[in-house]
């Protein structure tokens, strides 16, 4: 009877995954704003750029930064996104409305592993953005500096081709 009793609490247990579901959504829902804020900016600059006199703005150096930051935020959203379908899909209940959408292979998750394997290529991709960001705001001073950015292309260009050779 204990044993049956402790059983059942586990079982009902899992409905505590309720709560990185629920705070992974506010989270995706947030970056996606601020995303979106950024955007809204790069609009604006752009429209003083072209429309008003005396701009300050350099627009190749403020835009190309907020766009990428604002791509790499829509990743993390995703990232925070399919973290909480899948959680609930896994310990809470399947979604039965969403399979039957053309979308639902990319949210659909079977196992712990699947979910961290799709998990694991949109932070790669946040990490890709990232570098980029990271890389446009450099000052080459040296034919050294061209070489180590050379080499880490190199790299991101080897570690995406496995990654993409890995999934098939």
């Amino acid at each position: 009877m204990l044993e049956k009793f402790f059983e059942s609490l586990l079982v009902k247990s899992r409905v505590v995954t309720i709560l990185p579901v629920i705070f992974g959504l506010i989270g995706s829902f947030v970056l996606f704003i601020i995303a979106s804020y950024d955007i809204l900016k790069v609009i604006l600059f752009t429209y003083q750029y072209f429309f008003v006199a005396n701009s300050q703005i350099d627009l190749h150096d403020d835009v190309i930064g907020l766009i990428i930051g604002a791509v790499d935020l829509y990743l993390m959203a995703l990232v925070l996104f399919i973290f909480s379908f899948g959680v609930y899909e896994l310990f809470i209940s399947e979604i039965e409305e969403f399979k039957q959408t053309k979308q639902s292979r990319v949210l659909e998750v079977h196992s712990l592993d699947q979910l961290k394997d799709k998990l694991a290529k949109v932070i790669i991709m946040v990490l890709v953005v990232n570098f980029f960001q990271r890389v446009l705001q450099m000052k080459f001073s040296s034919p050294l500096d061209m070489s180590y950015l050379a080499g880490s292309i190199l790299a991101l260009c080897i570690g995406l081709y496995f990654l993409h050779k890995g999934g098939h």
